[in-house]
């Protein structure tokens, strides 16, 4: 094939040539002076009259303007009735706040307001101000997996199911569990045309292959026989749920701030994507899954791998920290303005402590990871806090609770007496379980010292975070490079 221009045929007036582009327009390939260079925007001709520069030079190619919205699934974009095929995903403890889902909506893009980590109260206050702010403006809350509060977990599905919402962000499932199937199949019916309708829409969050399995199969049979029989759904909608998947979507999560596998996302995204298309296959789905990106993605360059590698839409979290409206404190936001994309570490978890699930945080600033690295080498290696050595119990009590083990149990004991008081006389029993509790109360208020900007815990802040804050950082500077010229 002759791939030479064609100089008697196409050419073009072309006003910018390695200047700052004009997004607005296409991208030219031109012969300027027998060399190869990029221009934006001009006027094509094509004929045989051969103008001369300046007025025109031969076009080899031209590649049409692709504006964002036109980027991700078409059919994803539809579901949701968004502009943009964008997630502001849910980061814990309130972090991806109210404003923050408010500004996502209004811009085009789907907000989940992050409602780990708070109570019922608070959940249904964001639910309260979100539904009367935005009304038909798409959003959505994050369910968490609560193996150790499994009853927190169906309170707060049963608190969605009572309010009317119908989209959540699973996330940190190990297993399906029986409120998230209740949450996916509770409502499902026919329409008058016979379709299956379901309400209740999951985006699931995943980095595990045998997660992801589980989600795009439909809801097992024996949590629906236990559904059933606890009279929580009809006979009818469980034989509806065996047509649909458990996740509407699902987003591969790579290498992302909080709990992660620290999966990279070149190899996680297409086998979650041939995955989806096995099993589409293998049940016959009406619409399958749209398989999106979450983790990394925090510059236009990582955004475009995304879309380019064919993510239906994309998921940011760790960067949206560094927003105005995000949940957090400012200190917390100039500790992630200055951190590079190694000042991240692993540690562990506070809600799946004893099960050793480590979560990814900022390392850069902050005493935390190292801190609770330690207790949880204390927790495996003592089977009660008064085993462990005088020294060490002596830093414990000075550096990490600032009081008594005992006066920091009773505060511990406090916040279960409300929340799941089957833990007190668990741990009355179970020296080991005391000990963990409490150091999971270290955990847990590690954020909320974050979040609040508490300048006394300032050492042991909890920032959950992944390299992409660095890559964003990076690409934010005012001493970027920026090269326009080709």
């Amino acid at each position: 094939m002759d791939t030479r221009p064609h100089r008697a045929r196409s050419w073009i007036s072309c006003g910018q040539i390695g200047n700052t582009p004009d997004n607005t327009a296409g991208v030219n390939l031109l012969n300027l002076d027998g060399q190869l260079a990029i221009g934006r925007g001009g006027t094509v001709t094509i004929g045989k009259k051969t103008p001369s520069p300046p007025e025109g030079f031969p076009l080899y190619a031209y590649v049409p303007p692709l504006h964002p919205e036109n980027l991700g699934d078409p059919r994803f974009k539809k579901t949701y009735h968004l502009r943009y095929a964008y997630i502001a995903g849910a980061m814990a403890n309130g972090i991806t706040s109210v404003e923050m889902v408010e500004k996502a909506g209004r811009a085009g893009m789907l907000g989940f307001f992050g409602a780990a980590g708070l109570s019922l109260d608070q959940i249904e206050a964001a639910i309260d101000r979100l539904q009367e702010s935005l009304k038909d403006i798409p959003f959505g809350f994050n369910l968490i997996n609560s193996p150790n509060d499994p009853e927190l977990e169906a309170a707060v599905v049963q608190l969605y199911l009572r309010r009317g919402i119908t989209l959540v962000s699973s996330s940190a499932y190990l297993d399906l569990t029986l409120p998230l199937v209740h949450y996916r199949v509770k409502g499902i019916h026919r329409d008058k045309n016979g379709t299956v309708v379901c309400p209740n829409k999951v985006i699931a969050k995943v980095s595990r292959v045998e997660v992801a399995r589980k989600y795009f199969s439909p809801p097992p049979e024996k949590l629906l026989a236990q559904l059933v029989a606890r009279k929580m759904i009809t006979a009818e909608e469980a034989d509806l749920s065996k047509s649909i998947p458990m996740a509407e979507d699902l987003t591969a999560e790579a290498d992302s701030g909080g709990h992660t596998d620290n999966r990279p996302a070149i190899t996680l995204l297409p086998t979650m994507i041939a995955l989806r298309d096995e099993l589409t296959e293998k049940y016959r789905y009406s619409r399958p899954p749209c398989v999106g990106l979450g983790g990394g993605i925090a510059t236009p360059d990582s955004a475009a791998a995304a879309f380019a590698m064919g993510a239906a839409y994309i998921l940011t979290g760790s960067i949206n920290q560094s927003c105005v409206e995000a949940g957090t404190s400012k200190t917390v936001r100039q500790m992630l303005a200055e951190a590079g994309q190694a000042d991240v570490t692993m540690a562990p978890a506070a809600d799946m402590f004893e099960m050793g699930v480590k979560v990814q945080v900022l390392k850069r600033g902050t005493m935390f990871p190292l801190r609770a690295a330690k207790l949880y080498d204390l927790y495996r290696n003592y089977d009660r806090f008064e085993n462990i050595p005088e020294k060490q119990k002596a830093v414990l009590e000075r550096d990490f609770f600032r009081k008594s083990f005992q006066d920091e149990w009773e505060q511990t004991k406090k916040y279960f007496a409300i929340h799941d008081p089957k833990q007190i006389e668990r741990a009355r029993k179970d020296p080991r379980h005391k000990m963990s509790l409490v150091f999971r109360s270290y955990l847990g208020q590690s954020s909320n010292w974050a979040n609040s900007g508490d300048p006394s815990r300032k050492i042991d802040y909890q920032i959950w975070c992944g390299p992409a804050i660095g890559a964003f950082n990076q690409w934010f500077s005012p001493n970027r490079v920026r090269v326009w010229n080709c």
